[in-house]
């Protein structure tokens, strides 16, 4: 039995997404059990009876709002629906934590409650996107939007260490994120990043990639810092988003309706691949447990694939997988 803790008021609709979303993952797999940190008064009256069975609900007058500050999330909340679903990882009695709360919040409360792994300053935020063949994994996505060069060469770390251990690359290529591929391009922090990855003989370093590289397949391993990684991302998600609402418009038009029909397998495995809401959840790295960041604004298919996300790293070991190559490299 896998158990996943759920943060139940995080995100731009709190329990109506969260509650909804968590309990259509308990219809698509039967080995899963979820604890919903929260109100009860709001969360007990979504849970229907037949499905109770397999749901716990911690109950909490305190949560983070999407505006709160990470120093009161952390210090002002003691037993915020975030926190206490954070402290059930650490305790042993959940095996993953998903929230749509916060960002910041859910940083630099993951980072106190379960505590990063050794030579790991900050957790980051990383994503696998959508590319031509394989995988590449981004990081950091939003988790720290000011980041000096030591921590751009631990996310490279971070980033080198998931990839092997998830992706079966027994050397995954590492690039930069930069406004140019020639080395006197980029930010000090950018250039520094470059020097300090290049002299690590456990990084296959391949240089810097542009914004136009993101999903070439190029890199099995995409660093930036948290500010520029979470624009990309959402800027990259809206175009995604665009062209899946264009294509469905341009075949409901009466005459191409019949080549819609015959498209629409076609097209629904493309949304799937590319529509934004089937890729949500994202991995929080560098912590001593599995923690998933679900967009606040997702839906109630978007933060469903969340969970299930979580479910997947749990189900395939894969921090532990993680951690076991991060010992081996030498940084």
């Amino acid at each position: 039995m896998i158990t996943i803790a759920v943060d139940a008021m995080g995100g731009d609709y709190g329990p109506q997404i969260t509650i909804s979303g968590a309990l259509k993952c308990l219809e698509m797999v039967p080995d899963l059990r979820l604890i919903l940190v929260g109100d009860q008064e709001q969360i007990l009256p979504l849970i229907p009876h037949n499905l109770s069975s397999f749901v716990e609900v911690v109950h909490t007058d305190q949560w983070v709002a999407m505006d709160d500050k990470p120093s009161k999330a952390l210090r002002g909340l003691p037993n915020s629906s975030m926190k206490l679903a954070a402290q059930c990882v650490a305790e042993g009695k959940a095996d993953a934590l998903v929230s749509a709360g916060n960002t910041g919040a859910l940083m630099a409360i993951s980072r106190h409650v379960l505590q990063t792994l050794p030579g790991i300053d900050r957790p980051a935020i990383m994503a696998r996107l959508p590319v031509r063949e394989g995988a590449t994994y981004m990081l950091d996505l939003g988790a720290n939007v000011d980041c000096q060069a030591e921590h751009l060469y631990q996310f490279a770390v971070m980033g080198t260490a998931f990839a092997a251990a998830n992706g079966h690359v027994v050397q995954p290529k590492v690039a930069l994120l930069n406004v140019g591929v020639e080395s006197i391009k980029g930010n000090q922090q950018v250039r520094l990043a470059s020097h300090q990855i290049a002299q690590c003989d456990a990084l296959n370093f391949i240089g810097f990639v542009e914004g136009n590289e993101l999903f070439s397949g190029k890199a099995d391993v995409i660093v930036c810092d948290g500010f520029v990684g979470n624009v990309a991302l959402k800027a990259s998600e809206s175009v995604m988003r665009l062209a899946v609402d264009k294509i469905q418009k341009r075949l409901s038009v009466w005459w191409l309706k019949w080549l819609g029909l015959f498209l629409k397998p076609i097209l629904k495995g493309l949304a799937r691949e590319l529509d934004p809401t089937y890729l949500n959840g994202a991995l929080l790295v560098g912590l001593n447990g599995i923690v998933v960041k679900s967009h606040g604004a997702s839906d109630e298919q978007g933060f469903s694939n969340a969970i299930m996300q979580a479910y997947r790293e749990v189900s395939n070991k894969s921090n532990d997988h993680f951690e076991a190559i991060m010992d081996q490299i030498e940084f």
